[in-house]
């Protein structure tokens, strides 16, 4: 019993340890939002706050024996060698350690840490400097060299410890041991900085002379760099800065040749192809200091002549203010010319077919520099060719090669440079797709005032053999007028109409040229093959070309017959009423009476015309008229000019302007729509009139009462 008591006992209790082992979970009877809601920004807040709170300080220990002292001291040793111990590699750990012992005058100590912490890390900068400045505080000086050579020995690199070291020894009056480190420090090629503070160095005691020579090896200090696998001998701060600031140093100290110098060899070095704009303006700025007034415009002339000219922005502007200070009128416009030409280069460069760009840098340089430099400028621009070989595009481009031309005849006077110019334009043109006869006749006018004729009509002939166009043959044709060869003038004029029949002016003045020569036959034989040509641009203009040269001849009975085949090509009434003028005109003129068996034709036209006049006067006093068909006729009021006509017909001058009304048919389809609204708007106009007459009369509405 005992036993089963206890191995029931034994399950029960293991049976209650479990229950308590794992508790229950509340039940959350309430799952609606407490009303004051906390985030995690207000907890991370009081959390931080709580931290700001300030701890009550620790108790003050007084320290009354040597006995307590060296049981504290133990106590902060044994502490820092723990944390020394703990991260070796801390060295703020070790510079506290120090620092504490430093606080205690046990220098012999401190010093013993600084050691132990530079064998951990020699390259740490921060554990020298302290090591140094608590020597120096201690008034160490040998040990504090000591320890600025070992860093300088081992960090050369570092310029801290250089400035330190100098200053230390210009501090204790060593003027020799600083300028001893000086002279070390250099032999590493150091920065700008390093050298500018030897420089001062040395001014600060009054050493013009040693400053100089720093100069001079700083300028040109050379150091070994390596270049991929080799190495090289290099400048090392060759900058343009550096020799203005040797050269102000020497005009500081008013040695104004050796300064002057300084330029003329820093101009040397850098040469054309490293121009830097700065060096120039410090150049002469320093003669114009000195009134030497033509050596600033011959730098500033210099250098703008050879660097870019988006690189010599400040150098233009101080050029001008120098003008503008102490130059004439003259040098002014030079500098505005500058300016203007750097503005076409910039919009030349970026666009260089801006043909309009290249014709007003050409004008400003045509009227400013020398002949050498226009042609340049004239090459440069006709090297653009347009891309598209297309008339549309070289029409603007063609006039580059005419102002060459003119420029070399006009201005330059160079008759064989500009045969070459004319030679080299008509070579590029394409003349199977488009030519510019401007280009040939400008040429052929240059030979003929060059007195070389055959080349002029070479010239012409070999344009009308490539690219025939009209201009070149009245061109052509004109020149031989002038030169009275009418036998080569009927030629070109046989290959003009050969070329273009239809040109009715050619026809017009070909038949004239004879007709001046006084062969009437073959400027008749001429008028009779034009007008039975085809196609004809403007027939018109030549039959009544052909009507007056039969008037001229005092041919009538030619001229109606003219008129007559005129009228059986076209009714325009224009002809009727030259044909009625002309023999109106026959009582007045007694060599142009008709004959009395031949007034048949002449009576018909007449008639036409006098019908036309009485039908118009009738038609006068009204709007609408029947015109005895059944059909009606309408009128409008116009105005026309007038123009004086001439013995035979047509009109010429100017005499004014008349108002006339124009008759519209109902048959005629044309006026259609416009005789629709015409007819509305006399129906609207008749309501109107009645409308108002009814108004007016008041026995109407009496009768119609009545009835």
């Amino acid at each position: 019993r005992g036993g089963a008591c206890a191995d029931s006992g034994g399950k029960m209790a293991s049976t209650a340890a479990g229950k308590q082992r794992i508790p229950k979970v509340a039940k959350v009877k309430n799952k609606a939002p407490a009303e004051v809601q906390i985030t995690a920004e207000q907890l991370l807040r009081e959390a931080k706050e709580r931290e700001l709170e300030l701890l009550p300080p620790p108790p003050q220990q007084k320290i009354t024996d040597v006995e307590e002292l060296n049981d504290y001291k133990l106590r902060k040793r044994k502490t820092f060698e723990d944390n020394i111990r703990k991260n070796r590699t801390v060295i703020s750990n070790w510079i506290k350690y120090a620092q504490w012992e430093e606080s205690l005058k046990e220098i012999q100590r401190a010093r013993s840490i600084y050691e132990r912490a530079l064998d951990v890390d020699y390259r740490n900068v921060t554990l020298w400097l302290k090591y140094a400045e608590m020597e120096m505080k201690n008034r160490q000086v040998n040990h504090a060299r000591n320890i600025w050579d070992r860093a300088i020995t081992t960090l050369p690199r570092v310029n801290q410890f250089w400035y330190k070291y100098t200053y230390m020894e210009e501090m204790l009056g060593n003027v020799a041991g600083s300028r001893q480190v000086f002279e070390r420090w250099m032999e590493w090629q150091p920065e700008e900085q390093a050298w500018h503070s030897y420089i001062n160095f040395e001014l600060r005691y009054k050493e013009v002379d040693r400053a100089r020579s720093i100069y001079e090896r700083y300028i040109l200090s050379r150091a070994w760099v390596k270049v991929s696998i080799l190495a090289a001998l290099v400048l090392v701060h060759p900058e343009v800065k550096n020799w203005i600031k040797y050269a102000r140093f020497e005009e500081k100290h008013s040695y104004f040749a050796h300064a002057r110098k300084v330029y003329e060899r820093a101009v040397e070095f850098f040469g054309e192809e490293h121009m830097d704009e700065h060096l120039y303006v410090a150049f002469a700025k320093f003669e114009e200091n000195q009134k030497e007034f033509e050596r600033v415009r011959v730098i500033y002339k210099y250098a703008l002549d050879r660097i870019p000219k988006q690189d010599a922005q400040n150098l233009f502007k101080n050029y001008t203010i120098f003008e503008k200070k102490f130059g004439d009128r003259r040098g002014i416009e030079d500098i505005i010319v500058s300016k203007r030409r750097f503005q076409y280069e910039e919009e030349v460069k970026a666009n260089p077919h801006n043909y309009d760009a290249w014709f007003d840098y050409l004008r400003l340089v045509e009227s400013d520099t020398d002949a050498e430099t226009v042609r340049e400028v004239y090459e440069r621009a006709i090297a653009n060719v347009p891309p598209i070989q297309e008339k549309r595009h070289w029409k603007r481009y063609i006039y580059l090669w005419i102002n060459y031309a003119l420029y070399e005849e006009l201005e330059a006077k160079a008759s064989k440079r500009t045969r070459q110019v004319y030679q080299a334009c008509l070579e590029l043109l394409p003349h199977k797709k488009f030519t510019f006869a401007k280009m040939w006749l400008l040429y052929a006018q240059f030979e003929i005032r060059q007195k070389n004729l055959p080349l002029a009509r070479r010239a012409l002939g070999t344009s009308i053999g490539k690219c025939p166009k009209n201009k070149l043959f009245k061109g052509y044709i004109e020149l031989e007028l002038q030169l009275r060869e009418f036998d080569r003038c009927r030629k070109l004029y046989e290959k003009f109409l050969e070329f273009a029949p239809e040109n009715c002016t050619s026809w017009i003045k070909f038949a004239e040229l004879e007709t001046i020569l006084g062969d009437i036959d073959r400027a008749r034989a001429i008028y009779e093959l034009a007008i039975g040509q085809p196609r004809l641009d403007m027939p018109e203009v030549l039959w009544k070309s052909y009507i007056d040269f039969e008037i001229e001849q005092e041919e009538y009975e030619k001229t109606r017959n003219l008129y007559r085949r005129l009228l059986q090509r076209t009714q325009h009434v224009k002809v009727c009423v030259g044909t009625q003028d002309r023999e109106s005109l026959s009582s007045h003129q007694p060599r142009f009476r008709l004959m009395k068996g031949g007034g048949k034709f002449l009576n018909s036209i007449k008639q036409a015309y006098l019908s036309r006049k009485k039908l118009i006067h009738m038609c006068h006093s009204c709007d609408v008229n029947d015109t005895g068909t059944g059909k009606r006729q309408y009128w409008r009021k116009s105005r026309r000019r007038l123009y004086s006509r001439e013995p035979c017909g047509f009109y010429r001058s100017d005499a004014g302007w008349e108002e006339y009304y124009d008759y519209i048919f109902p048959e005629d389809t044309a006026n259609q729509p416009n005789l629709k609204l015409l007819a509305m708007a006399k129906l609207w106009k008749k309501q109107q009139q009645e409308s108002e007459a009814a108004a007016m009369d008041p026995d109407k509405d009496i009768d119609e009462s009545q009835t």
